[in-house]
């Protein structure tokens, strides 16, 4: 049977910080990201089977990952937890008003987003099915991008 590598892609509405960055960017501010994620597998070889000459439902592929990615990050703010997070995080009046703020344990970077999606869809994707690559896009010009192969 042949490996047939299946992508699908996703949007989410986010706001984040670079605590500490040099740029613009350590400023609020906010993106509109395409997540592209590809899996690869071998399709289903038995005819009886509703999942016949699938690798993996489209469906149960959007499911895997809206729980794992999207429902968390849209419409949050994303910043990084250091030890004086939550006392910039009050300072902004951020915590007060708004409810879904995400805290990480490192820069909320493309880079480092599309590393901790990684990990996230490695471990709740089927058996027999492994993550091939994923590409997000912060803007329409501008994208990271993860391998496997590159992460063994």
């Amino acid at each position: 049977m042949s490996v047939i590598r299946l992508t699908k892609e996703f949007t989410f509405e986010a706001a984040h910080m670079l605590e500490g960055y040099d740029g613009l960017c350590r400023e609020i501010h906010g993106h509109s990201y395409r997540l592209f994620v590809t899996i690869k597998g071998e399709p289903v070889a038995t005819p009886e089977s509703p999942k016949y000459g699938m690798v993996i439902d489209f469906g149960v592929l959007k499911r895997i990952v809206n729980e794992q990615i999207i429902d968390r990050l849209d419409h949050s703010f994303t910043m990084r937890n250091t030890p004086d997070a939550e006392q910039i995080a009050s300072s902004l009046g951020i915590g007060c008003r708004f409810s879904k703020i995400v805290m990480v344990d490192y820069q909320p970077t493309c880079e480092n987003m599309l590393a901790d999606f990684a990990e996230r869809l490695r471990g709740a994707l089927p058996e027999g099915v492994s993550l091939y690559s994923l590409r997000l896009h912060e803007t329409a010009t501008s994208y990271a991008e993860w391998y496997a192969e590159d992460n063994q």
